[in-house]
């Protein structure tokens, strides 16, 4: 028994107080280097004009959701105290509960478009490289533990602020307390646990343009590419020996 309790300490230390610490250096260490050396490489790498109609499906829930989800977390984290009075009144904790739920949701269904969309359309996913399907299966796990927590941890925008927030206000002030964590429910590691490798593995994909590029496309109106050359023609082999 004491033997399973010292590894499953060594387990906690090492999900919760170093893999942090690894996944936010690397993170910084490479997007600054990435920034520096390979600014052109900071981009999107759109695939919008290879195919539009489900690709707005995908991305414009996905965003909207996904920003919901992160202003949120970020309020809990930034503003504790202020949330936990927020959530003392119970009509307003069922607003932000659902809200978040709601945000979670929209997440969910874009990224299950995005991944229909990148395996249905081929010249689309010609253009999906390993990285690409990394990022969408741990969002896709991270979405989904999220909402699962929501259903069967309920609350959480309250401990969140109570118990979490704390234990990255630790982080941050290089004191790790992984005693907040280590109590919580096996599903809620797993989206904290996921949350890190998301981190570790972030600048090292297209998401990087997160940083330096802002998303006007959330409100502005659909871009539209025109093709001003006959595809027809363009793909026969004498319009390309006239090229030559």
């Amino acid at each position: 028994m004491t033997q399973n309790t010292t590894i499953l300490d060594f387990f906690n230390l090492f999900w919760f107080g170093v893999l942090p610490y690894v996944a936010l250096f690397i993170f910084l260490l490479v997007s600054i280097q990435r920034y520096t050396r390979r600014g052109f490489s900071y981009s999107s790498l759109s695939s919008q004009f290879l195919e539009n109609k489900l690709h707005f499906w995908g991305m414009a829930p996905f965003h909207y959701g996904i920003i919901t989800i992160l202003f949120g977390h970020l309020l809990g984290f930034l503003i504790p105290r202020q949330v936990m009075i927020w959530n003392s009144n119970p009509l307003r904790l069922y607003i932000l509960e659902v809200s978040a739920f709601i945000g979670g949701i929209f997440a969910l269904v874009g990224l299950i478009n995005i991944l229909i969309r990148r395996l249905s359309d081929p010249r689309t996913k010609v253009v999906t490289s390993t990285a690409d399907w990394i990022v969408i299966s741990i969002l896709f796990f991270q979405i989904t533990t999220g909402l699962l927590v929501a259903i069967f941890n309920s609350w959480g925008s309250f401990w969140f602020a109570a118990s979490l927030a704390p234990y990255l206000w630790s982080l941050f002030t290089f004191n790790p307390d992984i005693a907040y964590v280590t109590p919580m429910p096996l599903l809620v590691k797993l989206h904290i646990i996921s949350a890190w490798f998301f981190f570790l593995l972030f600048p090292f994909t297209r998401l990087v343009h997160i940083l330096v590029v802002p998303n006007p496309y959330l409100w502005r109106k659909p871009q539209l590419v025109r093709w001003y050359w006959n595809r027809k023609k363009i793909s026969t082999p004498e319009f390309s020996m006239k090229r030559k």
